[in-house]
Order: C-alpha cells, then structure tokens, then sequence
C-alpha cells in the first residue's frame, strides 16, 4: 500500500493509497518511507490548500473500508459544505438511524478532515466526540479554520 506524509498544522497526517483511491487518513507518520504516487502528491496539494483556506471541497477517489451504514453516513458527511454543521439527530432522521449509531460511524471514520466528520456536532451545538488526534481540539481548530463559529 502506498503512502505518504504531510505535515499539517495538526502535527504529520498520513495518506494511504490502495487501488488508485485514498483509503486512509491516519495522525502521526509511520516509521517506513514508501513512494510517492501522483494521486498521493495530488491529496497533499489539496490538503495544503484547505489548511491555507484556499480549498473548501476536496476531489479525490476516495474508497473507505467500512460496513454498508457507515459508508451511507460518510457519504453524507461528504455533503456538508464547507463552514457547515450538521447535527448527530439530524443525520440520524436522513439515514433512518440513531445518533448513538451517527457517532459511532463518526468514530469509525478511516479518512478524517477530508471525510469531514467534524463538521456534526450536537443537537444544543456542543462538539459531541472527535477521534482524531488531541480529540476535541482538534475538532475545535477544524471548524474554527472553516470559519465556524463554536
């Protein structure tokens, strides 16, 4: 599997490449180098532009392991634009499903900021949960950088 590391503000994130799609997005860098692909260079690129502001809606191939719901789910996420929220309950009404269910696939989500699953939060507007990296700040600076305010 091919993949590579960028060096957000966030600390390093690497991308991981399977079958000409991204299959992963992971904090941290792993030990071992590997090659470069172009689809790899492409979502470095993008990711430079949106931690600049300059991108707001990511065109990659994306190809995220996961069950049926969760892939429903995180396609949904991927229809929030840019600066937007949604909360858990309301996803949950469009997918037929429980918040518990919503933040579950959340937590599951292989491929962070670029599926951007810290754009839901909670009914009253809390933050609800965040996986990655320091967890709720991370969450926090994510949506700040798209101009959300929280």
């Amino acid at each position: 599997m091919a993949y590579c590391v960028f060096n957000s503000p966030l600390g390093a994130l690497s991308l991981f490449e399977e079958d000409g799609a991204l299959v992963a997005l992971d904090w941290g860098a792993p030990p071992a180098s590997s090659d470069q692909t172009s689809l790899l260079r492409e979502a470095c690129q993008q990711l430079a532009a949106y931690f600049s502001g300059e991108l707001q809606q990511f065109n990659l191939p994306l190809a995220p392991q996961g069950t049926a719901f969760q892939k429903r789910l995180w396609q949904a996420l991927s229809a929030i634009p840019y600066g937007q929220t949604r909360s858990y309950g309301v996803l949950a009404e469009e997918l037929h499903s429980g918040p518990r269910a919503i933040g579950g696939a959340c937590g599951a989500n292989p491929i962070p900021i670029i599926i951007p699953c810290h754009r839901v939060l909670q009914k009253n507007k809390g933050l609800g949960g965040y996986s990655g990296l320091d967890g709720l700040e991370t969450k926090q600076f994510l949506l700040r950088l798209e101009g959300v305010e929280i």
